[in-house]
This record gives structure tokens, C-alpha cells and sequence, in this order.
């Protein structure tokens, strides 16, 4: 199953930059200035470092079987019929997330660019792509991962030229004026966005990728060069708009975004934020996916992942129409179901692998994969 494919370190890094950034680009100066207010910022900064702390654990976690998915790992470690309930909540948070991507951009593009066009039309053309994405396969998604991440970063640094000017410090002072404790609780908001959710990558590193000790450092420099696009577009949102605008917009970027103005020539260019926020919405949103589909496969020894692409492309799609009714209630999940999901498969789970492979470790260093 796919044992052939493999990509380069350098593709692995995009793909690393974009899953990192996801749809924190738009989303996360709300989220942090809602309970740390100009500090925002250096919430976003311990968040991140602490997130690149779960990546290197991750990192060193897959090494170990240098030729396995984490869902064969999960069968080696604990067992077959435990791994793989193990691996069954894996999938669902994995297709489920994959899922709310498609309603948070229908949902985006249906209250700010088309109006006119109904959500259903959106998300189905979106899961359209993101099928047609995974059946083409990873080495597919890779090399427009490539493409897109020129254009997005050419989009990005024009972008902070253009917004620049219009940093007013004030906006940021006091500094620390947040308690430490609420800081570092607000932090796991990105910890878990940016870092935890990043299992799922472990289903391509270090088993797909060319080489492989290239490949761990592409993981770690691929989410710190994501994380400071976070941060720079948190600090950004505080000293722009200031914390009590940022904290009353669902899309503080977007917001942002409308404020450039250069010579009364350049203006209304908030759909280049746009642009960029979809195309990092889109390869998390295909690596979610990816990732449900190859593990549903390895779970029922399938020799190849292709035939379950559509059924449950269609899935999500229907799902995503679904699973929240509105935006209150969107925001009511991802502070209570999604943190809990994500801490259990993302935090938990890896670290209770890590505790009974060290248990175990002397009975399986002669199994293969290690």
C-alpha cells in the first residue's frame, strides 16, 4: 500500500509549514486576544514553543520504527485488536477535522467572497478537490505543496510590506499585563492547533519521505517557520486593530487585511489574505484526509487506499453540512469537544505509546520496523 511512494525533505517541510499554519492564520489573534488581550502575542510565542517541544517528541517517537505509519506502530506496540482501537479514534479525529475544514471554508467564503452561493455548492466543490488531491497521492500533493508555497510566501511577505506602516506599539502596551498562569492555559489553544494535531503527519514521516534524518529536521524548522507566520500575524492584529477589535472579529486577519491602503491606489486587497488562508486551509484539510483514508486502509489491511477515496469524500462533505449548525455553536466545540480530542489522540495517546514501548522494548527489538 503505497510502499513505493516517497517524497523529498523539501516537499515534506511545505507540507509541514502549511499543516502548522492551517486556519490559525485567520483565527488564532481572535482566540488569544479574547483572554490575553494585548499580550496576545506572547501567548502565541509560548505557544509555539511549547508546540515545537510536542513535534521533536513526535519526531523521536517515529524514528524509532523508521519504517512504519503510526497506525502499524500502534499494532506493533500494543497489540493488534488494541492498536487498532487505538488507531480508530486516531481516524476519527482525523476525518472529522477534515470535515470541519470544509465547513470553515464554505463557511468563510460564503459570508465574505460569495454571498450569493450557496454553502453546499462550496464545500462540495472544496471535498471535490481534496478528493481528487488524495487520489492522486501524496508525491501529487507534494509537488503543488511546492507551487502554492511559492505563492504563498511571495503573497505573505507583500502582504506585512504592505501592512507595516501601520503599526501603532501603543496598541500593545502594557506588556505582560496578562497573569502568567492565563498565558500558558491560552497557549495550549496553539499547542494543540499547531503541534498535537500534528500526529497525523506521522502517518508520512519518517515511512514516505526520502531521507530521513533530513526529513526530522524539515518537521522541526517546517513548524517554527509556521509558528512565527502565527506570530507575526498575531502581533500584527494587536497592534493594528487593537485587543478589543481583534477579540470581537471571528477573522481578525481579514479585518486587517482591509486596513491597506498605499496611495489611495492599492486598497481592498483582503482577498489576498484570503488566498492565503485557503491554501493553507486546503493541504491541513487534504493531510486530515489523507491521513483518515490511509489508516482506514492499514486498520483493514486493504492493498490499496483507493477504492474507499470517494465514499468518503462524500462522507465529509454531507458531514461538514452537518456538524455545526451555526458559527456560536462551532465555537462552543472547539473549546470543549476539539480540545479534548485533540489533547486525547494528539498529547495522550503518542505518550502512553511511548510508555508501553519502553515497557515493552526489549520483547519487540526484534520485530520488524524496528
Amino acid at each position: 500500500m503505497m510502499q513505493n511512494v516517497k517524497i523529498d525533505s523539501n516537499q515534506f517541510l511545505i507540507l509541514v509549514i502549511f499543516f502548522t499554519i492551517g486556519t490559525g492564520i485567520l483565527e488564532v489573534p481572535s482566540v488569544l486576544a479574547a483572554e490575553t488581550k494585548q499580550d496576545a502575542w506572547i501567548t502565541a510565542i509560548i505557544g509555539m514553543g511549547i508546540g515545537f517541544l510536542v513535534i521533536w517528541f513526535f519526531t523521536t517517537l517515529a524514528l524509532w520504527f523508521p519504517q512504519l505509519s503510526y497506525v502499524q506502530i500502534n499494532e506493533l506496540v500494543y497489540g493488534k485488536w488494541i492498536g487498532k482501537a487505538v488507531s480508530v479514534l486516531f481516524v476519527m479525529m482525523s476525518f472529522i477535522y477534515s470535515a470541519t475544514l470544509l465547513f470553515q471554508s464554505g463557511n468563510f467564503l460564503n459570508t465574505h467572497i460569495m454571498p450569493n452561493t450557496p454553502m453546499s455548492a462550496l464545500n462540495i466543490l472544496m471535498a471535490g478537490i481534496m478528493v481528487m488531491g488524495v487520489y492522486l497521492g501524496l508525491e501529487t500533493i507534494a509537488r503543488s505543496a511546492e507551487i502554492f508555497g511559492a505563492i504563498f510566501f511571495i503573497t505573505f511577505i507583500v502582504f506585512v510590506v504592505l501592512i507595516a506602516p501601520d503599526i501603532q506599539i501603543d496598541n500593545i502596551k502594557p506588556v505582560f499585563e496578562a497573569e502568567s498562569k492565563t498565558m500558558i492555559k491560552s497557549s495550549f489553544f496553539i499547542v494543540l492547533l499547531s503541534s498535537g494535531n500534528a500526529i497525523v503527519l506521522l502517518m508520512i514521516f519518517p515511512a514516505f519521505v526520502n531521507d530521513v534524518k533530513q526529513a526530522k529536521k524539515s518537521f522541526l524548522l517546517g513548524n517554527l517557520i509556521g509558528g512565527l507566520i502565527i506570530i507575526v500575524i498575531t502581533f500584527f492584529c494587536i497592534s493594528i486593530l487593537g485587543a478589543v477589535k481583534t477579540a470581537n472579529e471571528i477573522y481578525p486577519t481579514y479585518e486587517l487585511a482591509k486596513r491597506i491602503s498605499v496611495g489611495n491606489f492599492i486598497e481592498r486587497i483582503e482577498e489576498v489574505m484570503a488566498l492565503l488562508w485557503i491554501l493553507s486551509l486546503y493541504f491541513k484539510m487534504i493531510l486530515y484526509f489523507y491521513a483518515s483514508v490511509l489508516a482506514i486502509a492499514q486498520i483493514l489491511n486493504l492493498k490499496d487506499y483507493r477504492p474507499i477515496i470517494i465514499p468518503l469524500g462524500l462522507i465529509a462533505a454531507f458531514l461538514s453540512l452537518m456538524i455545526y449548525p451555526n458559527i456560536i455553536y462551532k465555537q462552543e466545540w472547539d473549546n470543549t469537544t476539539e480540545k479534548s480530542l485533540s489533547l486525547v489522540v494528539g498529547i495522550i495517546l503518542p505518550l502512553l505509546l511511548a510508555v508501553v514501548y519502553g515497557i515493552r522494548r526489549k520483547s519487540l527489538k526484534k520485530e520488524p520496523g524496528k
